[in-house]
């Protein structure tokens, strides 16, 4: 029985710091207006979005990748600009993480640009 709590315990140890990692990912959950024309600011809401943690900012269609320009950003906020090479369509947002292994991450937030 101390075998299986010892080890319960030892388990919880090695995979707290994973569990503390995963929580500290930036998640955009929503935006808005969720249209806009080329020039057209854009709030973005979410968890982690600070400088600390999120560099670039993307609109993307699956194939294309169009950067945009942020404008402010927070810990639950991040302001930024359409570009004016922005085709009208509807985008998906990404963000581009900071950090020694960077990571492009598509957002589950739409942005129709008209």
């Amino acid at each position: 029985m101390k075998r299986i709590l010892f080890c319960s315990v030892l388990a919880a140890l090695i995979l707290a710091p994973r569990v503390l990692s995963a929580q500290g990912m930036a998640r955009m959950t929503t935006v808005e207006p969720d249209k806009g024309k080329a020039g057209d600011e854009i709030t973005v809401n979410g968890e982690n979005l600070d400088s600390k943690g999120v560099g670039d900012i993307y609109l993307t269609d699956g194939k294309n990748d169009i950067k945009v320009q942020v404008v402010s950003q927070a810990a639950t906020i991040i302001k930024f600009k359409i570009p004016a090479s922005a085709k009208p369509m509807r985008y998906a947002l990404m963000l581009v993480t900071k950090g020694p292994d960077p990571k492009m991450i598509e957002q589950p937030v739409k942005l129709t640009v008209e």
